[in-house]
């Protein structure tokens, strides 16, 4: 059996987060549509999911044009079965992350990130899987006192802690 590997580099449109994930189900696109739409009235979102069987079509919604030309875009080249793609404006991943991980048709959430991101794909004569993410870049060293404090500072101007 042949097995290949790519390395797939993903274009995260500025000012955007991404989640990628796999499901199980064609259901997916409209539970996750329904699970983002309710996080926020202003959240900017859409998501592309790849059909495994079937037609094996990437399959989409959301509220942003823009955004879900580029999901799609994103999902095709992934080119994973049951992997799906959401991008998110106006809101944040930690915003969403436990409404989606309580849809029943959620695996496994990959990533959450606005980091440059690779995805890794392992390619069979069945089909394409994602093995892993490659989400930002390699640390540089420890955490000092200076930086924690920094980290602190930063989360309560944010909003994230009081």
């Amino acid at each position: 059996m042949d097995l290949k590997f790519e390395v797939v580099d993903v274009s995260i449109p500025a000012g955007s987060n991404i989640i990628i994930g796999q499901s199980h189900f064609i259901k997916t696109v409209e539970d996750i549509y329904e699970a983002l739409a309710q996080s926020s009235p202003h959240l900017q979102f859409a998501l592309a999911f790849c059909e495994a069987s079937g037609k094996k079509l990437v399959r989409s919604e959301g509220n942003d044009d823009s955004l879900k030309k580029a999901a799609e875009e994103i999902a095709m080249k992934i080119g994973a079965g049951h992997a799906f793609v959401i991008l998110l404006r106006e809101g944040y991943p930690v915003n969403v992350l436990n409404a989606l991980k309580n849809v029943s048709e959620v695996c496994t959430i990959y990533c959450a990130t606005a980091n440059p991101l690779q995805v890794v794909v392992a390619e069979t004569s069945q089909g394409r899987g994602i093995m892993g993410v490659i989400d930002g870049e390699t640390p540089v060293g420890i955490e000092r006192e200076e930086d924690r404090k920094e980290r602190k500072e930063f989360l309560r101007e944010i909003g994230y802690k009081l």
